[in-house]
């Protein structure tokens, strides 16, 4: 399976530092113009299926890239929700004296959200599903910052405790991947924004 991952353009919420986590977020006048610029990168991009996360900043990219591929099956799914803040959901991340430009709540555990653990499992359970259903397509996911680097970190072997070394997806980023039943994967591209 040729697996095309990428992130939501930027939000509003980004823009002012407030911590999303499962609230729909609206993409701002920059994200719109990131999501055309993906959509226009990834026009002559052979796609078999695109799944993408439910919540409005990621299906509105979804939304973009699919007017080049309206042949194409586009599903929503909850599976690709970034990880439940709890507590954080809607607050300023300087709220807690953390740096804005950090993404602290990937690694700490909230209250009345999901663990670093959950998150992993869940990114672990969806990319297993469609490696099985996807073998031999090429699937496009639309996501968010923290479930697409637990999907890559469940791709290459790592854990939970391991997502902080991977680098931050910025916003409509490329990654692309080859994945195969015997774990031979390769990564092609990693968080290119040349696009942009």
């Amino acid at each position: 399976m040729r697996l095309i991952i990428t992130r939501h353009g930027e939000t509003e919420e980004n823009a002012l530092g407030i911590m999303q986590g499962h609230l729909p977020g609206t993409l701002s006048k920059e994200g719109i113009e990131q999501a055309r610029k993906l959509a226009l990168r990834l026009k002559d991009e052979h796609i078999d299926f695109i799944y993408s996360s439910d919540l409005a900043r990621a299906s509105d990219t979804a939304n973009e890239i699919a007017r080049y591929h309206k042949q194409v099956p586009l599903e929503f799914t909850t599976e690709l929700r970034e990880r439940h803040l709890g507590e954080f959901q809607g607050k300023k991340k300087s709220d807690f004296g953390w740096d804005p430009k950090e993404l602290k709540t990937t690694y700490v555990d909230p209250k009345e959200g999901e663990t670093k653990q959950q998150l992993f499992n869940r990114a672990n359970a969806f990319i297993h599903r469609i490696l099985s259903k996807h073998k031999s397509d090429t699937v496009l996911l639309v996501g968010h910052n923290g479930i697409c680097k637990a999907i890559i970190a469940a791709i290459t072997g790592k854990g939970h405790d391991d997502l902080e070394q991977i680098e931050n997806l910025k916003n409509t980023s490329i990654s692309i991947l080859e994945l195969d039943d015997d774990k031979n994967h390769k990564i092609h591209l990693f968080n290119c924004s040349k696009h942009l």
